[in-house]
């Protein structure tokens, strides 16, 4: 279970060898190889550099699979997926596959990765990578591209739910986010989008949470 991000910053230029277009920060699928011969899929924040030259970053907080498996492999998968149950699965649970790519990727590229960075924050350790691509994408098919509040609203969430137990975030705010992105996965979201954040409100008990906050601010 991961999400690794950082504050946005901007930047647009991106080597070719990637197989999508990225700009500031794009919010990515990372399948890294574990011990135990498995997949483990995390959501991975991309920062775009200024100049074209420079590598895609990211950092990972903690000690996540994602920052072991990178430390022992040097290597991982970085996918794009419009799928919201695939982003979620990666955000806030504990997924392991055979295979690195998932079934409704539309683009891969596997990349080696190279810690430049690192540091503390709020208690918190923090490691930036460098990610150069190894192998040209496979843009495995093309769609129209649309946009959907709900889908967006489920990214966020992920984000907000993933600071919940990080002392440097203010639970409450996180809390009253969380319910602004239900409100809207259920007035804009489809099936895929409303199925995606009722597994992010299981995994992370965040409803629960919410209601104790609730509860203790009537008994002042």
């Amino acid at each position: 279970m991961s999400h690794d991000d950082t504050p946005p910053q901007t930047g647009s230029a991106v080597s070719d060898e990637w197989p999508v277009a990225l700009r500031g920060v794009t919010e990515s699928v990372s399948a890294t190889l574990g011990p135990n011969d498995r997949w483990n899929m995390a959501a991975l924040g991309l920062h775009a550099p200024d100049d074209a030259g420079d590598p895609v970053t990211a950092t990972t907080w903690g000690s996540t699979r994602t920052k072991r498996n990178f430390h022992r492999q040097g290597e991982g998968v970085i996918q794009f997926t419009p799928d919201p149950r695939e982003f979620v699965d990666a955000a806030v649970t504990i997924r392991e596959e055979p295979d690195p790519v998932l079934p409704h990727a539309d683009a891969w590229v596997e990349v080696a990765v190279t810690a430049v960075d690192s540091g503390k924050q709020d208690g918190t350790e923090w490691e930036q990578w460098e990610l150069r691509p190894t192998e040209t994408g496979t843009v495995e098919r093309e769609r129209p591209m649309t946009i959907n509040r709900g889908f967006y609203a489920v990214v966020d969430a992920t984000v907000a739910a993933s600071r919940l137990d990080v002392a440097a975030f203010d639970t409450a705010m996180l809390l009253n986010r969380l319910q602004y992105f239900e409100t809207i996965v259920e007035k804009t979201g489809g099936p895929n989008e409303r199925a995606a954040f009722e597994t992010l409100s299981a995994v992370t008990e965040w409803r629960s949470l919410a209601a104790e906050h609730a509860d203790r601010n009537e008994s002042f």
